[in-house]
């Protein structure tokens, strides 16, 4: 992740997700991976050798997610969800209808909250991109690795 110190649009749902991961890393996790490294200290010979250079490489992982997130926290700007918006923007829920009549909803959300698989995309990914400024009845196309995908904007909300 960068860190520069530009606004990261984010909602209060995803900020509060992120503040309680925070919490946890630094209340359970760090704690937790000090004893790892005390323990392995405490130990003699090779085995406690390769135990404490796993401690200290998950105390590294730890440390780098706890100032990613504080790095999100510090730089976040909520964003609204638009319940009443004619138009697809940042905190948007889109419902989408595919060529075979299928439906998938997306929330339009920033890259640093993003999790396709929980239906919450990017407005800087190629799909978020195409959606935003377009209407209810609008047929989006996206190039996908499988090719064009086309949806028609099904509903907002």
């Amino acid at each position: 992740m960068a860190t520069s110190d530009r606004p990261i649009p984010i909602t209060k749902e995803g900020l509060a997700r992120f503040k309680e991961r925070l919490e946890y890393l630094i209340n359970v996790r760090r704690p937790q991976v000090a004893r790892r490294i005390q323990e392995a200290r405490e130990l003699a010979g090779s085995e406690a050798s390769g135990e404490y250079e796993d401690a200290k490489n998950e105390q590294a992982m730890v440390e780098g997610e706890i100032r990613q997130l504080e790095h999100i926290i510090q730089n976040a700007i909520i964003i609204e969800e638009h319940h009443d918006s004619q138009v697809v923007e940042l905190g948007s829920t889109v419902t989408l209808v595919d060529e075979d009549g299928r439906v998938v909803r997306y929330t339009i959300v920033g890259s640093a909250e993003a999790d396709p698989k929980q239906g919450r995309i990017s407005n800087e990914s190629p799909v978020g991109r195409a959606l935003l400024g377009r209407r209810v009845g609008d047929v989006v196309e996206v190039q996908v690795p499988a090719g064009v995908k086309r949806w028609r904007v099904a509903s907002l909300g």
